[in-house]
């Protein structure tokens, strides 16, 4: 059928075609004491507005001897531009990441903003491993030196022919599924035929027309940085020295993403928790040389430790070094190929390296050593969230592993030659067990491809003996000499690349970054609080609306098929990646809600932190071989014991930095953007309902060190149910008390500077009086000590909520009455079941039956408590919201989710009016005019009576907000539109 062994000689910075080059420094930025982000920042900046030189390149910024402390993330993202230091060694440069967050130390990042255009199918009946030409059907679109992404479709026919539909006991949620497994290559036309386009590099699996063969598209890329790099440095991570295991630190070293054409070389790596290098799938062409990664800081556990990592296509790691990875030199999900590692070392691996995701195609793991642990190409079925096959058309070569698993996957090949190992799988292996030549094939085939030429860029540590079985005497004495001293290791030939290629920017003046005045960082804008004034919640003496997004409690999966599915979370986090249903990029967050009219997130704590709870199961997992995207949870991890998902188990007094960091900057960006956060204390579903809902739950007995004295094993109720909320309200056992009030006032404490922040009890709480009446006793003292006056809402059942209303001491400190969990029916009678009946809201709604309410049932609940609170402010999300919003709004309520009012100043003008119910007509009236909601014209003559003077009538569309007419006139000649008034309309009438 025409299938080969790829060349995966295209690997690598410029396709592999040409070495990495030598620029010039264009600016100097010295060492300094204190913080040197803003600094760096700045230079990198300086280069971005320098002009592209005819190879593509602006210029490098250099860095001096010595150590320069960076807190932030510093950013590379135009083409160009190279960040250098002195050297990787001790007399070098370091860049160290301070603090607690996870950002990544250093992103070269170009814009995901790819066009495709001019679609055209493949038409070969099979095209094969290796080729590159592919015959299309409107070949006219396209000329030499486009750029083209070819497309292979996953279908239903190819997943069942590989039987990834389905990994075992009947359940197919992790089975492949048609549309979730496309590969996309990135290539350029390098000649055109008859119809029959050549690649510049080679596809790394079959187009078979049984299987949806192919089509191929343009790329238009303008927001694609090229001709980055990173070289002569060494980066490190501060982190917890009394916890090896803490992961509140410094997660990815270097990410690059939309960029192709870029190198990371000499570069040392200490102490982070997950990769060293990490090429998303949106980076191609870069080499990853001479690194050295050391002494990594998390848990042993999934998505840690990925030391030397790619997503990508085309992208080189040779002559790397790492230790205590868990997969030390992996390529993921759907990774395109060729992907190459030449000449790498992994030394105390605490799990493989290879493939470790889906169908990885085009992979060379090329004189590679791993102590301790396997290499592998295998099926790994529901593992790794249903990565099933994860390797095709890979290759091993001249490698060494505890134990390589070599499987051929069906439609595809795997091939092992010369590998030293205990052997597994049903690839294809030659000369197991022996020296082969030639010893590298990464740099045989760029030889073939290149010419000879390409000497001096084929750089392995040489082997200086010979292996013979029957040396002569002379040879055996010379041996015998020669293993009196130690061997050289690849760490040590890796430290002296130096010597090898000099990356110095050579040595002419160049300008310093404090000769010039850059811009500094923008201090913090000032903001309009969120107030309480007349039971109304306002900023600029406009009453708050917009619609209400939740957060998502559970499930997703942090491949790109799966995101665009997800909703907002912001302490939801994904190793090494933004945007939405990965690490939630919270300034985007905050833009898109300011755009959509969404003024509120509800944001509770996730449900679980790992994506394999998912299954609902409740059995403790065999392994932290965790899934993301994961939930963060508001405690800190121990680094002691193990808790049910397999990592360590928690302490419920101390904190997860990157959790109340997240909701603090939100915070933040909520005062700025005019948004408000509401944060739920607790979340109750852990403690009610499915069991798998309290299983890995922090505050559970066996996952936490502080002897909270719940039972164990947990009392599962017909070995399925949970019924733990009795238990964990119960404030009489003082360690939990004890608790309890810490974690309250730490939600107290985390937003002590914001305004926009409304703090509410729990999501779903139908829970006890009791505890609310702690709760809110906790806050009176927090806020008598602090001086602070957070906004603290009250969202219970009727019986609690009526009740702490009617304590004339707790009823000072509520601010909001948040009507949630009961309402009344449309018949007038009232749904509210009981708190503390140890029933989550669900399993009330399954016993009494609610019935919906109606717009008029709404106006009546929120106007009730208006009238009896009309210090308070009522907002409303129970039965039917948000589509009450008009009955919620015009009863006086808070933050309803009516639509953005294209009307100038409209809220500004209700948050002075009054409620009035006027025969059934909805009113907001002050001494300057009125608003009317009104779903027809019965009535309104009534209305405008009484108004004297000139008014202007605007006649605004309810489900749009738009503006549908407007006109001036005095009272006494004013008419309303009956045209307009045919259908439901808001009339706002102003002086």
């Amino acid at each position: 059928m025409g299938n080969h062994i790829p060349d995966f000689s295209h690997a690598g910075y410029a396709g592999g075609n040409v070495a990495i080059p030598k620029i010039a420094s264009k600016i100097f930025v010295p060492v300094q004491n204190g913080d040197a982000t803003a600094k760096i920042q700045a230079a990198i900046d300086y280069v971005a507005k320098l002009p592209l030189d005819k190879n593509g390149f602006r210029g490098a910024v250099q860095l001096g001897v010595g150590e320069y402390k960076v807190s932030g993330s510093l950013k590379i993202q135009h083409s160009g531009i190279i960040l250098r230091g002195a050297g990787f060694g001790n007399d070098g440069t370091t860049i160290l990441g301070k603090g607690f967050t996870r950002e990544t130390l250093l992103q070269i990042h170009g814009e995901n903003d790819v066009q495709l255009t001019d679609s055209t199918a493949i038409i070969d009946q099979y095209t094969p491993v290796g080729s590159l030409k592919i015959t299309v059907n409107q070949a006219s679109v396209f000329k030499v030196g486009d750029r083209i992404q070819i497309t292979r479709p996953a279908t239903a026919e190819w997943i069942n022919a590989l039987g990834t539909d389905h990994f075992g006991g009947g359940i197919t949620s992790l089975g492949w599924k048609p549309g979730q497994r496309e590969i996309y290559w990135d290539r350029m036309i390098t000649e055109i035929e008859d119809g029959v386009i050549t690649l510049d590099a080679p596809l790394t699996t079959a187009l078979d027309h049984r299987f949806g063969g192919g089509y191929v598209q343009k790329i238009n890329w303008p927001g694609e940085i090229q001709h980055v790099g990173v070289e002569g440095l060494r980066l490190m991570s501060t982190y917890d020295k009394n916890n090896l295991k803490d992961e509140d630190h410094r997660w990815m070293a270097i990410t690059l993403a939309n960029i192709s054409n870029g190198w990371v070389r000499q570069v040392e790596f200490h102490h982070f928790a997950g990769s060293a290098v990490y090429a998303l799938s949106s980076a191609s062409k870069v080499t990853v040389e001479d690194c050295i990664s050391l002494d990594p800081i998390s848990e042993f556990a999934g998505q840690r430790r990925r030391t030397f990592f790619t997503n990508g296509q085309q992208i080189l790691f040779q002559r790397c070094y790492s230790e205590n990875g868990y997969h030390d030199f992996a390529v993921g999900f759907m990774a395109a190929g060729p992907n190459a590692f030449v000449q790498c070392q992994a030394i105390g691996s605490l799990d493989f390296s290879g493939a470790v995701d889906s169908w990885a195609s085009g992979v060379l793991f090329d004189v590679v050593q791993i102590e301790d642990n396997a290499l592998s190409f295998k099926n790994r079925g529901q593992d790794g969230q249903g990565a099933g096959w994860s390797a095709a058309n890979s290759v091993f070569w001249q490698s060494t592993a505890s134990l390589i698993e070599n499987f051929q996957p069906p439609t595809a090949q795997n091939w092992a030659f010369g590998t030293w190992s205990q052997f597994q799988g049903n690839g294809y292996w030659d000369q197991s067990n022996e020296h082969i030549k030639p010893r590298s094939l990464y740099y045989a085939q760029l030889e073939e491809r290149l010419g000879p030429e390409i000497g001096n860029r084929k750089i392995l540590l040489p082997v200086l003996s010979e292996a013979s079985s029957s040396p002569s005497v002379e040879v055996a004495a010379a041996l015998t000499k020669e293993a009196l001293q130690p061997t050289m290791q690849l760490i040590d030939f890796i430290r002296n690349a130096g010597t090898r290629t000099p990356i110095s920017g050579g040595a002419s003046p160049i300008k310093s970054i404090d000769d010039i005045d850059w811009e500094r960082p923008e201090e913090s804008k000032t903001v309009a609080p969120l107030l309480l004034k007349a039971g109304l919640l306002q900023r600029n003496n406009a009453i708050q609306v917009g619609q209400k997004t939740d957060v998502q409690w559970w499930s997703g999966n942090a491949r790109r098929y799966a995101t665009a599915k997800s909703k907002v979370h912001v302490t939801r986090f994904v190793p090494g990646e933004e945007g939405m249903g990965l690490t939630d990029n919270l300034d985007e967050v905050a833009d898109f809600m300011q755009r959509n009219h969404i003024l509120v997130l509800d944001h509770n704590y996730g449900l679980w932190y790992d994506r394999r709870r998912d299954d609902h199961e409740r059995i403790r997992r065999i392994d932290g071989d965790v899934w993301p995207p994961f939930y963060e949870l508001p405690f800190a991890r121990t680094g002691q014991g193990t808790a049910y998902d397999g990592l360590s188990k928690y302490d419920l007094t101390k904190y997860n930095h990157f959790y109340w960091d997240r909701l603090g900057a939100f915070a933040k960006l909520a005062d700025e953007h005019q948004l408000i956060l509401i944060y739920q204390h607790y979340f109750q579903h852990n403690i009610l309902e499915a069991g798998a809902h309290y299983t890995e739950f922090p505050w559970r007995t066996a996952n936490n060190i502080n002897e909270v004295g719940f039972p164990e094993p947990a009392p599962y109720a017909g070995d399925k149910r949970i019924f733990m909320a009795e238990q964990f309200y119960d404030v009489n056992n003082t360690t939990r008390r004890a608790i309890h009030r810490s974690y309250i006032r730490k939600s107290l404490d985390n937003f002590k500077n914001s305004t926009g922040v409304i703090h509410s009890i729990s999501a779903e709480y139908t829970g006890p009086l009791h505890f609310v009446e702690f709760w809110i006793d906790v806050i009176k003292e927090w806020k008598a000590e602090t001086g602070k006056n957070p906004l603290i809402s009250l969202s219970t059942t009727k019986d609690v909520q009526d009740a702490i209303l009617n304590d004339p001491i707790r009823s000072k400190e509520v601010q909001v009455i948040d009507i949630r969990y009961w309402h009344y029916q449309a018949d007038g009678s009232v749904y509210a079941p009981l708190g503390g009946q140890n029933l989550a809201p669900r399993q009330h709604a399954r016993l009494m039956k609610p019935k919906k309410t109606s717009p008029e049932q709404v106006y009546r609940a929120v106007s009730e408590y208006r009238t009896k609170f009309p210090d308070k402010a009522v907002v409303y999300h129970s039965s039917n919201y948000p589509e009450m919003a008009w009955a919620i709004f015009m009863a006086g309520g808070s933050m309803a989710g009516i639509p953005n009012i294209e009307a100038e100043n409209f809220e500004q003008e209700a948050a002075s009016m009054k409620p009035e119910n006027i025969n059934g007509l909805w009113v907001l009236k002050n001494a300057k005019g009125k608003i009317i909601y009104a779903e027809n014209s019965v009535g309104l003559v009534d209305l405008v009576n009484d108004l004297k003077g000139k008014f202007t009538v605007t006649y605004i569309d309810p489900k749009t907000g738009a503006t549908l007419a407007k006109e001036t006139n005095h009272a006494k000649n004013l008419s309303l539109n009956p045209t307009i008034l045919q259908r439901a309309v808001v009339l706002w009438i102003s002086k």
